[in-house]
Parts: structure tokens; C-alpha cells; sequence
């Protein structure tokens, strides 16, 4: 190890280390301490500088950039994301889109470029996680109502700054972005989120689960880290950010069991590199600059501090929040902190923004973090002080809204039918996007990917590469395929028994419904066909993609119909067992469970023959959902169907019963239902 090396870490983690004790006796956010030892030592800080060498400290700075947004993944843990509801996504939105704007037009204003204004605007409209979260903490404040708000609106800012990374390195890399680059740009995240996510999701609980099962904590680190660092090196070969690929994978390793352990295990270590994260960030304030820019980071630390109390402060309320509530969350989320530092880091290691921009952030930063926990404070005095000074009417009238959209809320009933048709379209989106990203990676080798396989050059050359290609990828889609004319056949039968009543079509509502029926999955068959055929043209030859998938689509669909099915229900049952894996009290606990069914739920359609047990009976005698947890949620016969058939139906010989469940209560259907070919 260099000398100057070891010399400029020890000077780093000494001045931290006396920064910490100063200002957690001070009772200040020590991230803001960090900050300032940085300035203290930096090369910009009279007499001389404590730091040889700024590049190795920067490339460590960049590993707490690492495990700071793999902390921030590992606390997301995608349960809390379906419980933040309405409240945050609408907060964060509102608040996302007015700061942007807000700072774009306070960096024009200061006469700078567009992509200084730009970049300005992305900093100011991101809060910051760790200082809030601290606060909350410190103030004993974390369990109350408006900080569970502050919370969900974290969650979905967190989720937009993933956004707004990559959009702003296009626009860095392009100089422009256009509507058409702007959807490119988001479907492809799409598609590699929701790839990750649905992969990971079945992996990596496993994996950890195996590992965690040696009860080595050094053997259960390791794989966590090579787990973060390895999937960040994925996320920049793919184009994207490193802070990306640390949040993806630490947010699914929120879901494994083991999340206790590997936070107490990677605390310590995140706590190291962050410190040295934050000390690198203080090193690079110029006090010159600061003193130069003295006007724009008091303007800007006015607008950051006034914009985020009204923005945040106006969703909430607009929500349904009563005003008080709204008002301590908008005060809690008046600052910005590490998101903005990651921002304004891609923005000079893509040499697009000016380096004033960045010592700006810092001085930004430190001083709404100074303010966060006063803001916090004078949330319930500030609330009273309006309550006694603002007119009876307006006062009246902000309780009537909140009391009416509450009711609205609370009112507002889905049928069964809508129910099952919005979850259907879930997993099929969810299915489309794994096609995507099956045929996407498959074209990916067929171009850049190949030199990194171990194949010889003449075969990579060959049509022969890029068909097995083709081919590897439509066995690999074909369960996700099957899948999705599936639920199109259940959505058929669906839609021709709510939206053809018998009381308008008559006597020819069997008829109407019957083609209707039909008419759903045959126009989703000729979509995926369709589909297929587009994302098989990087691969293919243009005059043989029509006859080869014709050929091949059919045979391939008859031949490996069976196995297909057995793959996604296995897939299906590997995610409920990911989400039934909670360290949640047991209310929690079955209400996670029955959220993960719902989501994960099978359906499927059996025919009643004379090999069940008894025919004929009636649903309720039958006992099927007392012995194997599925139920029967569809009837047909003779052309007529009935969704969610009354339990005193009777079921007759020749009739189409329609199944839901898990893949594992579906098969517990079958063997309960026709028990002798399952012995045989």
C-alpha cells in the first residue's frame, strides 16, 4: 500500500471520527459535520492541503455512492410501496415537477446554460432520505402519522430520481431528448426494472437463504457484496447508472428473510464509505466560489426551503390530508441532500454542467439540512398559529374537502369483475415486459454482446448464431406468451358475461357472448404473433421472419404447451414464497400473504368428467376451497356462463368450471377432484 495513500485515509477517517463525537454532542446531523471536515482538508482551504492524492478519494467516495443508494434499496422494501397509496405518489409528482421547474428557470435567471439550469432543477426536487429519516429519529417523531406520509413520499422520489438519472445521461449524452427518446428511454427502464426485479426476486431470497443456512456472517457479507457490486457492474455495461443497479438490488434483497442480518452486517461497512462520501463531497467547495455565488445559494436555499414546504405541503392536502398533517409534511421535506449530490456528481463526470454547479448543491445542502429538524419542530406551533389567524370560512372549507375526499375514498367499491380484470392486465403488462427483455438481450448477444462469448468467430458470424439466438429466446418467452393468452381466454369470458346481460341481447346472448368470448384471445393471439414477429427482426432476415415464424410459433406453442404452463407456475409460486417471507408481526404478517396471493393468484379451466368424485354436486357439498384453498370462480355450460356462481350451483357432467388459486392449490385441485388419474 502507497504511503500517501495510507496517509490521505488516515487524515479522512481521523477528521470524521472528531467531527462525529463534536457534532452527535451538538446534536446536529453529522452528514453536515462530514461536509465541513471535507472543507477543512480539501486542497481548496488555506494554508496547505491535508490531501495528496483528490482521485483516490474520489474513486473511494464513489463506493459510499454505492453502498448509500444499496442502504436506500435495502430500505425500500417493496411492500411499503403498495401501502404509500395515493398521498405520496401524487405528493411526490407535484412537488417533482414544480421544483424542476422552479430551478430551471432560477438558473436561467442567473444567466446559465441550459444544462446547468437543468441539472439545478433535477437537484432541487429530490429530498433527502438519510438526514430526514435521522431527524425523524432523533426527535422521537418516526411512528407518528404525517412522518408514515413523509415516508411513502421518500419511497416514490426515490423511485422518480432513478428516472430523472437516466433521463438527464440522455439528454447529457444526446444534447437533446425528444418525446420519442423520452418514451424509449422510459420503456427500456421499464423493461430492465421490472426483468431485475421478477428475476431477482426469485433468485437472490434463495441464494441468501442457502448461504445464511452456514451461519457465517463473513460468508453471508461477501455474497451481499458481491451480489451489490455485481449487479451495479451489470446496470453501467447495460448504460445506466451505478447508484441504479445499488438500489435495484439492494430493494430486492429487501424481500429476502435474512434483511435484519444483512443490514446489521453492511451498516458498518456503508457508514465507513459514506463518510468518506461526504468528506470527498466537502473537499470540493470552493470557498471562493461559495463567496462569488453567495446570492444564487441564498436565493436558491430560499426556494428549496419555501417551494418543498408549499409543494409537499399542497399534494398531501390535496390527497385528502387535513391541514395540519399536510403542513408538517411539507415542512419535514424541505431540504435536499445525497440524491442531489449524485445528480450534480453525473453531471461533472459526464462534463456537462459547470463546476460551480456542484460546491452550489453542497452549500444548498448543508444549510436546509442545518434547518430540517427546527423546520420539524415549529411544524406544530406554525399549525396553531394558523388555525388562531386564518377566517373561519377558509378553515371550514379545507375540512369540507378533506371530509369529502375521505368519503370518496371510502366509498369508492370494485366489483369482482373489475378486480380480476385489473389484476389480469397486471401480469399480463408484467409478462409483455419479460418478452421485452428476453428478445432484447437476445438481440444484445446477436450484436455488441457476442465478443464476449466463448464461440469461435466464424460461427458467431453465421446466420446459424443468430437463429439459435431467435430460437433460444422464443422457448424462453413461450411460458410468458402462454401465459398472457391465458388470461385473454379468462378476460373473454369475462367480459362476454358482464358486458352482454341477458336482459338486452335476449335470446341471443348466448350467441353475442360466445363471440365475444372468443373474439378477445384470437385478437390478442394475432397481437403477440404480430408482437413476436417485430422483436424477431434484429435477428432474422427481413424476407424470412413471416415464414420462419409461422413454422416455428406453432410447433414450438404445441410441442412445449405443457412444460410452458409448469415453468410459469413454478415462477409464480417462487415469487408468493419470496413474498411470504416476512419478518412482520403475524397481523402483518397474513395480511402480506394474502396480498401476495392476490397478486400471484392462477387461474384455470377444467372440464367435468365422470372421473371426479361425484357428479353431479353442488359447489358448496363439494368442499373444494375447506381442502385445497382454490376456489371456483366461473361456470360454463352449454354456451352460458356465469362468473362467481352462487355455492348452491349445481356442477353436471360436461361442464367448465374455472379455477383459482396458487399453482400449488391448483394441483391440490386436481388430485382432489379427479383422485384416480392422479394415482395412476
Amino acid at each position: 500500500m502507497h504511503e500517501a495513500f495510507l496517509q490521505d485515509l488516515a487524515v479522512v477517517m481521523v477528521v470524521a471520527a472528531v467531527v462525529t463525537v463534536i457534532f452527535h454532542r451538538l446534536k446536529q446531523p453529522v452528514v453536515l459535520g462530514y461536509i465541513l471536515a471535507g472543507l477543512i482538508i480539501g486542497p481548496h482551504t488555506p494554508p496547505f492541503p491535508l490531501i495528496h492524492d483528490l482521485k483516490t478519494i474520489e474513486t473511494l467516495a464513489e463506493l459510499g455512492i454505492v453502498f448509500l443508494m444499496f442502504s436506500l434499496g435495502l430500505e425500500f422494501n417493496l411492500r411499503k410501496l403498495r401501502e404509500v397509496g395515493v398521498t405520496a405518489l401524487l405528493a411526490a409528482l407535484f412537488e417533482i415537477v414544480v421544483m424542476v421547474g422552479v430551478g430551471y428557470q432560477l438558473g436561467r435567471g442567473f444567466g446559465w446554460s441550459v444544462m446547468d439550469s437543468l441539472f439545478l432543477g433535477a437537484m432541487l426536487s429530490i429530498s433527502s432520505t438519510t438526514i430526514i429519516i435521522k431527524a425523524l429519529g432523533e426527535l422521537g417523531l418516526s411512528r407518528e402519522r404525517f412522518a408514515g406520509i413523509i415516508f411513502g413520499i421518500l419511497i416514490i422520489e426515490d423511485i422518480l430520481g432513478i428516472v430523472m438519472i437516466a433521463l438527464l445521461s440522455g439528454i447529457a449524452m444526446t444534447g437533446t431528448l425528444g418525446l420519442a427518446d423520452v418514451g424509449r428511454t422510459l420503456g427500456l427502464l421499464s423493461v430492465f426494472l421490472v426483468t431485475t426485479l421478477v428475476v431477482g426476486l426469485i433468485a437472490v431470497p434463495r441464494l441468501l437463504g442457502f448461504v445464511a443456512r452456514f451461519h457465517s456472517h463473513e460468508m453471508l457479507l461477501v455474497t451481499v457484496l458481491g451480489l451489490c457490486f455485481g449487479f451495479s457492474l451489470l446496470a453501467v455495461k447495460l448504460g445506466y447508472s451505478v447508484a441504479l443497479g445499488a438500489f435495484v438490488i439492494g430493494a430486492v434483497m429487501s424481500e429476502a428473510r435474512e434483511i435484519r442480518k444483512i443490514e446489521h452486517l453492511i451498516e458498518p461497512v456503508r457508514d465507513m464509505f459514506s463518510a468518506v462520501f461526504f468528506v470527498a463531497i466537502g473537499m470540493l467547495i470552493q470557498p471562493s466560489l461559495l463567496w462569488e455565488h453567495a446570492v444564487p445559494i441564498a436565493v436558491i436555499t430560499l426556494a428549496v426551503v419555501v417551494g418543498k414546504v408549499f409543494t409537499c405541503t399542497f399534494g398531501t392536502f390535496l390527497a385528502g390530508h387535513d391541514p395540519r398533517t399536510s403542513l408538517r409534511v411539507g415542512m419535514g421535506l424541505a431540504q435536499i441532500g445525497e440524491f442531489s449530490f449524485i445528480i450534480a456528481a453525473l453531471g461533472l463526470s459526464l462534463k456537462v454542467t459547470s463546476g460551480f454547479l456542484y460546491p452550489i448543491a453542497v452549500a444548498v445542502s448543508a444549510i436546509t439540512t442545518l434547518c430540517t429538524p427546527y423546520l420539524i419542530r415549529s411544524a406544530n406551533p406554525l399549525v396553531g398559529w394558523l388555525d388562531r389567524r386564518s377566517p373561519r370560512a377558509l378553515a371550514d372549507s379545507l375540512g369540507t374537502y378533506t371530509a369529502w375526499v375521505g368519503r370518496l375514498g371510502s366509498t369508492r367499491k370494485v366489483s369482482f369483475a373489475g378486480q380480476m380484470v385489473r389484476r389480469w392486465s397486471r401480469q399480463i403488462l408484467l409478462n409483455l415486459a419479460l418478452i421485452f427483455a428476453v428478445f432484447l438481450v437476445a438481440a444484445y448477444t446477436g450484436t455488441k454482446g457476442a465478443v464476449h462469448l466463448p464461440v469461435p468467430d466464424v460461427l458467431k458470424q453465421s446466420a446459424y448464431f443468430r437463429h439459435g439466438l431467435w430460437l433460444a429466446a422464443l422457448v424462453l418467452s413461450l411460458p410468458f406468451l402462454i401465459a398472457i393468452f391465458r388470461k385473454l381466454q379468462a378476460l373473454g369470458l369475462l367480459v362476454a358475461e358482464v358486458k352482454v346481460p341477458r336482459a338486452v341481447a335476449g335470446e341471443h346472448t348466448d350467441v353475442i357472448r360466445g363471440i365475444v368470448a372468443q373474439a378477445i384471445p384470437l385478437a390478442g393471439l394475432v397481437g403477440l404473433f404480430l408482437l413476436v414477429m417485430a422483436l424477431s427482426s434484429p435477428l432474422l432476415p427481413p424476407g424470412n421472419v413471416l415464414v420462419i415464424a409461422l413454422v416455428a410459433v406453432p410447433v414450438l406453442t404445441w410441442s412445449l404447451w405443457r412444460w410452458a404452463i409448469q415453468f410459469h407456475s413454478r415462477g409464480q409460486a417462487a415469487l408468493a414464497a419470496t413474498f411470504s417471507q416476512t419478518t412482520l408481526p403475524p397481523a402483518e404478517a397474513r395480511h402480506g400473504q394474502a396480498a401476495a396471493f392476490l397478486s400471484d393468484a392462477n387461474l384455470e379451466t377444467v372440464l367435468v368428467t365422470g372421473q371426479w368424485r361425484q357428479v353431479p354436486v353442488r359447489i358448496r357439498e363439494l368442499g373444494l376451497r375447506q381442502s385445497t384453498g382454490a376456489s371456483i370462480v366461473g361456470l360454463e355450460r352449454e354456451g352460458r356462463t356465469e362468473i362467481n356462481p352462487d355455492p348452491d350451483a349445481e356442477l353436471r357432467l360436461g361442464d367448465q368450471v374455472l379455477l383459482l388459486g396458487t399453482p400449488d392449490q391448483i394441483r391440490a385441485a386436481h388430485h382432489f377432484l379427479e383422485p384416480q388419474v392422479a394415482e395412476e
